[in-house]
């Protein structure tokens, strides 16, 4: 296996201009990594920092995806869905797997979601009242995602955040959990996306679950 705790490592990072990517992308830069930052359009992002290449991609392209990642030891995927289009993330997830698998990569780590985590034994929290109805079916798209990086022979990581990610500061401290959403003593469920972006990328450090789910939250 690989030994990710070295800072010349190359991550490749598809969704690198959404809301959590663009911080999953900062956050591995101010650690010293080399960073591939995959957009839709490139002259949306601008190359602020030394060891970032900024590059056109399309993750729901197979051959697109190992073409790019070639060269890398490490995938980030943080492409995400927007209603409607909830099918793109099944897509996505079988490029990324084959394109992966085609470039010679074996380590992914995911940013997921967080409808499928458990709040009781067997009981999923997008199963309940409280879980927005609208969201539902992105959240059912996700777990097809989901089952799609965890019957690969990668050596994956699925990040689901908790019920709530909101804008913060990054202050390196939080619970993490497996498969139940972690609730604080006022049955809060919620991270900064700062810190979110910073448990993803301490994960590529210092793996710890090879082919599992994690979870973090305040």
């Amino acid at each position: 296996m690989v030994d990710l705790t070295l800072l010349d490592v190359k991550i490749v990072l598809f969704g690198a201009n959404g809301r959590i990517g663009q911080l999953v992308m900062k956050e591995a830069l101010d650690r010293g990594y080399q960073v591939t930052a995959v957009v839709r359009d490139h002259t949306r992002m601008t190359e602020q920092y030394e060891n970032l290449r900024v590059v056109e991609g399309n993750a729901m392209d197979a051959d697109n995806v190992a073409s790019i990642c070639e060269g890398h030891q490490v995938i980030i995927s943080a492409v995400g869905a927007s209603l409607g289009a909830e099918e793109e993330l099944a897509i996505v997830a079988h490029s990324i797997v084959e394109g992966a698998r085609r470039s010679g990569i074996s380590r992914l780590v995911v940013v997921g979601e967080a409808g499928s985590l458990e709040v009781a034994s067997g009981i999923k929290w997008m199963d309940t009242d409280e879980y927005p109805k609208e969201s539902k079916p992105l959240a059912i798209a996700h777990v097809k995602a989901y089952e799609i990086y965890s019957q690969s022979d990668l050596d994956w990581t699925y990040c689901s955040p908790p019920a709530q990610i909101i804008p913060g500061r990054r202050t390196g401290q939080f619970r993490i959990g497996t498969d139940k959403l972690i609730l604080d003593e006022s049955d809060r469920s919620s991270i900064s996306a700062e810190d979110y972006a910073a448990a993803i990328i301490d994960e590529v450090e210092d793996p710890y679950f090879l082919r599992a789910r994690f979870t973090v939250a305040y």
